[in-house]
């Protein structure tokens, strides 16, 4: 039996929200209720970030499981009309109406576009890291931190977010140690400082090789750069602060401005350079990436995306 897909080549709308996390969602929420006809694409890769979050406490009014608090919004934005696509967004281009969103599985026309895409937080790599996420593996200190309030804990990089978030578990109640893989920190000077007044050590010239433990994380082992020697770190908590890979490639095309790290450069009301096309949450150069500050920045892009509708006739 043959079966056939409907396509919904040259459906139009007026604004297409690229990014199912809570930027994109909560732009979903602000345009439908704007009357703007309004589609959201929901992509595999990368998927949000909240999705993988195992418990939001942080969020103002609810906690609980990070892809709860998304299925919430996805359900609010449909209730007020906006459309759902679960489809990979391959190209933006510009057309006749505007824009032109090719998907892998339809082409659309909108009047303007908003990238919430996010990022994609960079992983190690080795045994025992996804396989414990959630159990003790954590790309997020301030999400996170508070589970392992007294515990030991390790944070891995040499940057500015290693070197902040080893700080903030620090505050906070937990017995951190920094391994960086070499002989100094990329971190800036000030931040440094801090780090070592509160007398964090740190691991020099050492990366992480594997994470074990019986259910959830009980040791790291590590491995010296220099000697080649491996030990073991007993730790309760694995922080992985190696850098966020934003996904913006797709806004290449359009010539959307960028900066050195890839981040989409935004104005105080959410614009890029590109006129039409909005930027939320963090796939933009943003100094806080959490849920609440991508929901504004989602509210603000939905805002300014109708006022450029609205204006443009």
């Amino acid at each position: 039996m043959e079966v056939f897909i409907q396509r919904d080549d040259n459906a139009e709308f007026d604004v297409a929200i690229v990014g199912a996390g809570p930027a994109g969602l909560t732009a979903a929420i602000y345009a439908a209720r704007y009357g703007l006809k309004t589609v959201f694409f929901e992509t595999v890769d990368p998927t949000s970030q909240l999705a993988l979050t195992p418990t939001i406490e942080n969020y103002p009014g609810f906690e609980g499981p990070g892809y709860r608090l998304l299925e919430k919004m996805k359900e609010q934005a449909m209730k007020f009309g906006a459309s759902h696509k679960l489809e990979n967004v391959e190209r933006i281009v510009r057309g006749d109406r505007g824009f032109k969103i090719v998907t892998d599985s339809a082409t659309y026309n909108v009047k303007a576009v908003i990238i919430a895409t996010g990022g994609k937080h960079a992983e190690l790599g080795v045994p025992g890291e996804k396989e414990f996420v959630g159990r003790g593996v954590s790309y997020c200190a301030t999400c996170d931190g508070n589970f392992f309030r007294g515990k030991r804990v390790l944070v891995v990089g040499g940057g500015n977010t290693a070197v902040t978030e080893a700080i903030y578990l620090k505050e906070i109640g937990c017995d951190v140690t920094l391994i960086h893989r070499r002989d100094e920190l990329r971190a800036e000077k000030a931040l440094q400082e801090e780090l070592f007044k509160r007398k964090i050590p740190v691991i020099w010239n050492s990366v992480v090789v594997r994470i074990e433990g019986d259910g959830k994380v009980q040791r790291a082992v590590i491995k010296n750069r220099v000697t080649g020697e491996e030990s073991i770190v007993e730790v309760d908590g694995v922080f992985i602060a190696v850098g966020i890979r934003p996904a913006t490639d797709m806004v290449e095309e359009l010539g959307v401005a960028r900066d050195e790290n890839g981040y989409i450069i935004v104005d105080s009301k959410q614009a890029t350079n590109v006129k039409g096309v909005f930027a939320a949450g963090d796939c933009c150069n943003k100094p806080l990436k959490q849920v609440v500050t991508a929901a504004g920045d989602g509210a603000l892009a939905a805002n300014s995306a109708f006022e450029y509708i609205r204006m443009s006739g």
